[in-house]
């Protein structure tokens, strides 16, 4: 049983990892669900990319994706207002906005999170066939991104306090291999 050996030496980092990702999934499952009444999928996949065992790079990460989120969105929008119909303005605005995030905004954490949430919120736009519909629920969903990405540092935060880490993060694996 070689897991069971390493788990002393990896400082229980993986453990811990789990342990954010299982409390910020129940906290968002119930937020959600609950409070909101809708599908908590996006919440959680931005909480997930958000914790990290590491309160300093949890926060680095809680920044990025919070900044390339909310750039995303503006370009997301800006295309859904003013690109006018059809499917040809998904590759512009992932384009522009994949610019805009690397020579702009200059966050390269959670880069990639720009171009992504422009295309959440251009898809809520073909989906409904309608502008109006399509930004009502691109800003629903980027909420729910930015919602994941509290929680996920918010997490990590609390946790830290209870039961801190007393190795710093050498790196972004969760354990060594």
């Amino acid at each position: 049983m070689k897991f069971l050996d390493r788990i002393p030496k990896d400082d229980l980092v993986g453990i811990h990892l789990a342990l954010n990702v299982f409390v910020g999934t129940a906290v968002i499952w119930l937020l959600v669900t609950t409070i909101g009444g809708l599908n908590p999928i996006w919440a959680i996949s931005s909480m997930v990319a958000s914790v990290d065992p590491h309160v300093k790079l949890a926060f680095s990460n809680f920044k990025a994706r919070l900044t390339n989120a909310l750039l995303g969105c503006a370009v997301g929008l800006l295309f859904l207002l003013v690109g006018g119909e059809g499917d040809w303005k998904l590759p512009f605005a992932l384009a522009v906005t994949a610019l805009l995030s690397s020579y702009i905004v200059r966050v390269p954490v959670m880069w990639r999170q720009a171009p992504i949430t422009a295309a959440l919120v251009l898809a809520s736009g073909f989906e409904k066939h309608s502008k109006l519909s399509g930004v009502e629920i691109g800003l629903r969903r980027v909420g729910e991104v930015i919602l994941g990405c509290i929680v996920g540092f918010a997490v990590t935060w609390v946790i830290s306090k209870i039961w801190p880490l007393h190795e710093t993060p050498k790196d972004d694996a969760p354990a060594k291999a």
